[in-house]
């Protein structure tokens, strides 16, 4: 079994070489960039391949000499440690060929609301925009606040941030969803312990072949820009509200001071959410089909807790608990999204029934 999987890793990322430097395939730009995604989607899982059948044929060769001269200890060692090796690589190309979430080398929008809780909740949403900015910059992303609503007491009403790196998706989608705090407000006299949320929506960012979007379909007003109380930070009407006729979303952008870039920022949040609402379609439908154990896609659902007297926080999807609430608040969030990982490729490896 192992074999034919092996086998077609390599005749399909042959071909998938070949496809990449036919000319055809490069003039038509959605073209080469699907084929360009399924190679480097492709391309762990033929490493792992090429990895067996190397030690396959190593172990093979090193049998046939010990029938011929069983005192070599080298051969001796290898003929003792190749087979379980060989497991582990067998195990390890099964779990590559698993459907993998085609997202996940895509750069992402991020936006993060205030829930209940007055000016804690957009005091909270602050914390966990630090905390998100900071774990983007300590993995070399890039980011870049695209729209903000701050909040008088501090933090946001809601911000909205892009971050661009090499697979920033398949990190930062575990973020997605109610993140709750526990703890005792600034303002609180009593020493009483309040409970607030905000929400956090990762958006896999759009690329212009994926979503179409119809110039008829947009409403598009321009205004002037404002800041926090009402007093204007601009003479020209920069700021930019874009209305998707269809579906009733609407983007606002008035960050920069000029409205082309403002109407091409909104676009491209815009975009993403059109392929948000698209993708969360096609989740419930496999949802409907069977049980999600990690990433339901349900922005509903608490997926975390930071409880700040007892300094722990719990992820509830996998009902983990780390007491180590401030490391996790300044970024540190390896720990939490490797278990997510881990449980998420369990749960894939299970559902798909791989042999």
């Amino acid at each position: 079994m192992i074999e034919r999987l092996v086998e077609q890793i390599e005749a399909r990322f042959a071909e998938l070489e070949r496809q990449m430097s036919d000319p055809a395939v490069i003039a038509d730009q959605q073209r080469y960039a699907e084929v360009g995604r399924e190679y480097r989607q492709l391309e762990p899982a033929h490493e792992l391949a090429a990895k067996w059948r190397t030690l396959k044929d190593d172990l093979e060769g090193a049998r046939e000499l010990l029938r011929e001269d069983g005192d070599d200890p080298e051969l001796r060692a290898l003929v003792a440690e190749a087979p379980k090796r060989l497991e582990e690589l067998e195990e390890a190309i099964r779990l590559a060929m698993v459907e993998r979430d085609p997202n996940d080398d895509k750069n992402v929008i991020v936006e993060i609301r205030a829930g209940a809780g007055g000016d804690e909740a957009a005091i909270f949403a602050g914390d966990l925009f630090k905390m998100l900015t900071r774990y983007a910059a300590d993995r070399g992303f890039a980011t870049e606040v695209l729209s903000q609503s701050p909040a008088d007491a501090g933090g946001f009403k809601e911000v909205t941030f892009s971050v661009k790196g090499d697979g920033a998706y398949s990190v930062f989608k575990y973020e997605g969803g109610t993140h709750r705090v526990q703890r005792v407000p600034k303002t609180e006299s009593q020493g009483r312990i309040h409970t607030s949320t905000a929400t956090v929506a990762v958006l896999p960012e759009a690329e212009e072949v994926e979503v179409e979007i119809d110039p008829n379909d947009l409403q598009i007003d321009v205004y002037r820009s404002s800041g926090p109380g009402g007093q204007s930070v601009n003479t020209t009407d920069s700021a930019v509200r874009i209305t998707h006729l269809p579906t009733g979303i609407v983007v606002t952008c008035q960050d920069e001071k000029s409205q082309h870039k403002n109407k091409a920022k909104a676009l491209k949040v815009l975009r993403s959410r059109l392929l948000d609402r698209k993708l969360a379609e096609q989740e419930a439908e496999r949802a409907r089909e069977r049980k999600l154990q990690v990433g339901t896609g349900d922005r509903s659902a608490k997926i975390r807790t930071y409880n700040f007297p007892q300094g722990r926080v719990t992820d509830h999807r996998i009902g983990l608990t780390l007491y180590r609430l401030q490391e996790i608040l300044d970024g540190d969030l390896d720990e939490l999204i490797t278990a997510l990982k881990l449980a998420r490729e369990a749960e894939r490896l299970e559902s798909a029934n791989v042999a």
